[in-house]
């Protein structure tokens, strides 16, 4: 009787231990392992990287201004210059002599004129003295005149006085004539005298473009020609020989390409920290002072304003980052990096990237009504609407919580709302962030059990 009773409870105890048993594998099998992580508070920045290359503030490409051969080069590529010092000489022997002949051919002018004046001023004193004798014999011949009438004169003195009169007052008319004729030659003598100081202005500048001057204290950063090259004038289309480039290396900058989904958030007079490949280990304090508002389309490289069709291909902006104390072994053309701070946070909530997620509110309302009624299927035509935010956990459920962001850094982001410091939040795996459904059973993944992430 005794073992009968012991048979039983054992049986009893066995069956009661399964069902437990079968229960704990049952709610085991919805517990989700998953990568867990605080809601912390701590300084935050946002940062904008872009790559570009070493360029000075102020340099000049000095091109060929005249078709000739290059005679002289009197600077060599590195060379300090100081403004106004010769740096080469075109052949000039034509472009002299025209010079030369234009300066012969004013001074031609110029003499004629001074004749020309010359002959005007005898023939302004001709018209004086003729007209001095207009009057007299004009006098003289009233006189006469008057005499006649009273027959105290005869008439063949009347007469002399009368062909003397008239004898004056054409003299006077024909000194008057050359007075026009005069001063017709000495503005025509002046009309070509300005005209031969307009050629001797025009074959000037020719020849003075055959001499090249630096136009400020530089560096000569780039000498592309030799001594006996033949250069070209541009045309349209058609870009002029570039006879050397002058840099002044006193200003150094980094122009760097911002992504156009970047732009926006770069402003003047934020800090930056460039690195330049060909110095690693250094990091060169910098400023933005300079935004370009015309985007470049990436593959191109040209600027939107010269393409005729619209383009969807990734674009860029112009950003000029001013260096700090640059190091005086730059030099123009070494590839840079810019990391641009466009905003900064002190001690504010933020979580990790990854941690963000996206979910249906319709599924999230699904769930919330489950199990009082069920919820009828959204219309076709009604807008999915999407939240952002992440998973809490709270007593081992993850419980899905909308959070609006802030600014962003490498790997955290900021949270402006839906979250308190300190809070457990499901950071991974990714996998596992993208199937995580709201009030899962949850338990955090151990570091030896942890396999690789399953690419999506």
């Amino acid at each position: 009787m005794n073992w009968k009773k012991i048979g039983l409870i054992g049986g009893g105890a066995v069956a009661v231990l399964g069902i437990v048993g079968f229960s704990v594998q049952q709610s085991r099998k919805n517990v989700v392992e998953v990568q867990l992580g605080k809601v912390e508070r701590r300084d935050l920045a946002q940062v904008v990287t872009a790559s570009g290359e070493i360029k000075p503030k102020t340099y000049v490409n000095i091109s060929a201004n005249a078709f000739g051969k290059i005679v002289k080069l009197y600077v060599r590529e590195g060379d300090t210059v100081k403004q106004g010092q010769l740096l080469a000489q075109l052949e000039n022997v034509q472009s002299g002599a025209d010079v030369a002949a234009m300066s012969a051919s004013l001074g031609a002018s110029q003499t004629d004129a001074v004749a020309a004046d010359a002959a005007m001023k005898t023939a302004q004193a001709d018209l004086n003295r003729a007209r001095a004798d207009h009057e007299r014999t004009q006098q003289d011949y009233s006189r006469a005149e008057g005499l006649y009438k009273a027959q105290l004169i005869s008439k063949a003195e009347y007469d002399s006085r009368k062909n003397a009169y008239e004898s004056a007052e054409a003299g006077q008319a024909q000194a008057e004539a050359r007075i026009a004729q005069f001063k017709a030659q000495r503005e025509s003598a002046g009309g070509r005298v300005n005209q031969a100081r307009a050629t001797l202005t025009r074959a000037s500048d020719v020849l003075s473009k055959t001499v090249y001057s630096a136009p400020f204290d530089g560096v000569v950063t780039n000498l592309p020609v030799r001594e006996g090259e033949t250069v070209v004038i541009g045309i349209q289309n058609s870009p002029g020989s570039t006879l050397m480039t002058i840099a002044d290396l006193g200003l150094i900058t980094a122009e760097v390409k911002v992504d156009e989904t970047d732009i926006v958030n770069v402003k003047l007079d934020q800090s930056a920290e460039v690195t330049i490949d060909a110095i690693p280990g250094k990091t060169f304090k910098g400023k933005v002072t300079e935004i370009g508002n015309m985007a470049v389309i990436r593959s191109t490289g040209l600027a939107t304003s010269q393409t005729t069709a619209g383009s969807q291909e990734a674009k860029d902006f112009k950003v000029v980052v001013t260096l700090e104390d640059p190091p005086a072994n730059l030099r123009p053309g070494l590839s840079a990096t810019a990391k641009i701070t466009t905003a900064s946070r002190s001690l504010i909530l933020v979580i990790p990237i990854q941690a963000l997620t996206i979910r249906q509110k319709s599924d999230l309302e699904k769930k919330a009504e489950k199990g009082s009624a069920e919820a009828a299927p959204p219309a076709k035509s009604e807008k999915k609407e999407e939240l952002q935010g992440v998973f809490v956990v709270k007593d081992n459920k993850a419980e899905f919580v909308k959070v609006e962001t802030g600014i962003t850094g490498v790997t955290e982001i900021e949270v402006l709302s839906g979250l308190k410091e300190n809070d457990d939040i499901v950071t991974g795996s990714y996998r596992v962030l993208r199937t995580l459904r709201n009030g899962a059973g949850v338990k955090k993944e151990k570091v030896s059990e942890k396999k690789p992430e399953e690419e999506s």
